[in-house]
């Protein structure tokens, strides 16, 4: 086919002795790692030993920021002052860049979390905070983000580079953004039909909505939720079959 794409999945979400996902096993299929930043997840030894591990498997290490929220996983929207929530996105990706830089890396993009990422689709004001924080602490730095939202304009706008993104695992609204997950068909977990979908996505640019109309998604990464059931069986069964498929698997940072 001559495509190739990323693959991603939110890691470093553990946080003391609460394991959350397997990073081990994920960082040996993804290209590119979303790492907590401590703000909704992640302790700074899950972080360090994350993008050490991120590093010896040549994965591009991202900083996935979010809300000040870890009782609430960063998934509960909290209506905060811009110039606060640039300064905290700010904050938390130099956290994470240092824990990158003694493994002899950097944070290569960034991608909102939860509450903030589905914010930031249609919130304005909360989509600039995050490309200001952005351009202020690295212009050279991609944002990821859902096609069509308010802050990738925002981040197109400001001159950053902007990556469109695709959930593999998550259900999607005839408008072509994702189905809340207190919602039915929110999540998928059939590594078989969430790989057809995948492979249909990257050759045709449709996904099928939960209404069961036909929707055109264009993306050049693809997101497995590190903390879903079987999520190490579905990332696996994504790579293989875009493998199979003649679709190269490279990170676009």
């Amino acid at each position: 086919m001559g495509e190739a794409v990323d693959l991603n999945s939110d890691l470093g979400e553990s946080f003391g002795r609460w394991v959350l996902g397997d990073d081990d096993a994920m960082l040996d299929l993804v290209t590119s790692a979303n790492v907590a930043c401590g703000f909704h997840a992640g302790d700074p030894s899950t972080l360090r030993h994350t993008c050490a591990l991120a590093v010896e498997c040549g994965v591009a290490v991202g900083a996935q920021v979010g809300y000040r929220d870890l009782a609430g996983f960063g998934r509960r929207f909290i209506d905060m002052d811009p110039v606060q929530l640039a300064d905290d996105v700010v904050y938390q990706i130099g956290a994470l860049d240092g824990m990158c830089r003694v493994n002899g890396t950097a944070v290569r993009y960034v991608k909102p979390h939860g509450a903030l990422y589905n914010a930031v689709v249609h919130h304005e004001a909360q989509a600039a905070a995050v490309v200001a924080a952005v351009r202020d602490y690295d212009a050279a730095l991609p944002v990821l983000g859902l096609p069509g939202s308010a802050l990738l304009r925002a981040a197109e706008a400001a001159g950053l580079r902007t990556v469109r993104e695709f959930f593999v695992d998550r259900g999607y609204t005839p408008e072509a953004t994702l189905v809340p997950r207190s919602q039915p068909g929110a999540l998928l977990h059939d590594p078989d039909e969430v790989t057809a979908r995948v492979l249909r996505m990257v050759t045709e640019g449709v996904v099928t909505a939960v209404d069961g109309s036909d929707v055109s998604v264009a993306a050049e990464s693809l997101c497995v939720h590190g903390d879903s059931p079987g999520a190490v069986a579905m990332a696996a069964a994504v790579r293989n079959g875009l493998q199979k498929a003649g679709v190269e698997l490279k990170s676009f940072a």
